[in-house]
């Protein structure tokens, strides 16, 4: 992991005023925001939360058992939220959990009540356009027994926003029978330093599918979740789709422990780079019986840059099942031969082949955000790979 002096950021910074619509961005901000996942000319149906630099300035709700809260007020109103803050995630556990814990300037607290059912997705937006500063958020998800929650999680930066910093805590907790839909989705800049701190818990029968899409530059960025599965047939996806532009240096993964029997896990990682460096981990550990998971990690390479992918397996149990694939290389001249042979010209071989290596099932995404998705992979120049 690359170092990161958090003294150059500034962590102090005007409140930012309420905002009750979005009407207020630049067009260029808007399609920031849409590449990260928040269609601001169609606001969510059922909720929707906005974080801007150092300040929440946007929390509404629309759906009876769904709570959206800024997480200074829900600490404020539950007494701290001792069942959920910082629970999952130590505090201690490097510099930058200890700097969001002492510079805490806001996040999301959203939680599905009991039964509740929230098919439309709840959009929650980390936003900075203040240049030199650090954002320090925590987040916190809960879905409560037989609930079904879907968020999308947008996290991005304006055009003017150099040398920012965001930290990110997220806490999710999947009570008895509950379903969550976690789509994250960022669209930073080439000189933004990230560092989310994440973990998550599944009860009974709960399930948990989390999709994560990085396709434009970053300076520097390192996360790496663990969901744990200790209620019995619990199951847990990763999606990934990750592109390194050159500059760009990710250092990412997802780590599954499987503590329950009857569990199942899978980690399906696109990885691509035109120039950046990537690691790419990956660790499924199963304790009971029986259990099934699968970690699928496989990357191209377009014009350089590099792929270091680590696949990890790890059990004592007699009687699990776990298996992975990884890969790592170039698209192979004859497939691109092929595709020509059938009336395609390199380039437009070249861009069919990285659509379809890129196209990874991630299930509840929206229309508007699924083109949006489309259009960036697409925006991939192909006279990289040659």
């Amino acid at each position: 992991m690359k170092k990161l002096d958090l003294s150059q950021y500034r962590v102090e910074g005007a409140t930012e005023a309420a905002i009750e619509d979005f009407n207020g961005f630049s067009a260029e901000d808007k399609e920031r925001l849409l590449f990260a996942g928040i269609d601001v000319e169609n606001p969510s149906d059922s909720g929707a939360f906005m974080h801007l630099n150092h300040s929440g300035v946007h929390c509404k709700t629309h759906r009876e058992g769904l709570e959206v809260m800024d997480i200074k007020a829900a600490l404020e109103k539950f007494d701290g939220l001792p069942d959920y803050y910082w629970q999952l995630v130590d505090k201690d556990k490097d510099e930058f959990t200890k700097a969001a814990h002492d510079n805490l300037h806001g996040g999301y607290f959203i939680r599905a009540k009991a039964g509740t059912k929230i098919t439309e997705p709840v959009q929650s937006c980390l936003f900075i356009d203040k240049a030199g500063i650090s954002q320090n958020v925590h987040n916190i998800v809960v879905v409560e027994e037989g609930a079904e929650l879907h968020i999308i999680s947008g996290c991005a930066t304006a055009h003017g926003a150099k040398e920012s910093a965001h930290l990110g805590i997220s806490e999710f907790y999947v009570h008895k029978g509950g379903k969550l839909t976690f789509t994250m989705i960022h669209n930073w800049s080439e000189d933004t330093a990230v560092r989310p701190r994440s973990a998550g818990v599944l009860e009974e029968d709960a399930v948990f599918l989390s999709n994560y899409v990085l396709l434009k530059p970053v300076k520097d960025l390192q996360m790496y979740p663990k969901l744990t599965l200790k209620g019995e047939n619990s199951v847990a996806r990763f999606n990934s789709v990750i592109v390194a532009p050159e500059g760009s240096y990710i250092d990412c993964g997802n780590r599954i422990e499987m503590k329950a029997p009857n569990t199942r896990a899978e980690i399906i990682a696109r990885t691509l780079t035109t120039g950046g460096t990537i690691i790419n981990r990956g660790f499924i550990g199963a304790e009971a019986v029986p259990a099934r998971g699968h970690l699928e990690c496989k990357g191209l390479i377009l014009g350089g840059g590099r792929i270091h992918a680590i696949p990890e397996l790890d059990s004592d149990q007699d009687g699990v099942e776990l298996s992975h694939e990884a890969a790592v290389g170039k698209i192979a001249q004859e497939e691109i031969e092929y595709l020509m042979a059938r009336g395609l010209d390199e380039d437009e071989a070249t861009s069919t082949i990285v659509r379809g290596f890129l196209n990874v099932d991630m299930e509840g995404l929206p229309k508007e955000l699924q083109d949006a998705i489309e259009k960036q992979i697409d925006e991939l120049d192909a006279s990289d790979a040659m």
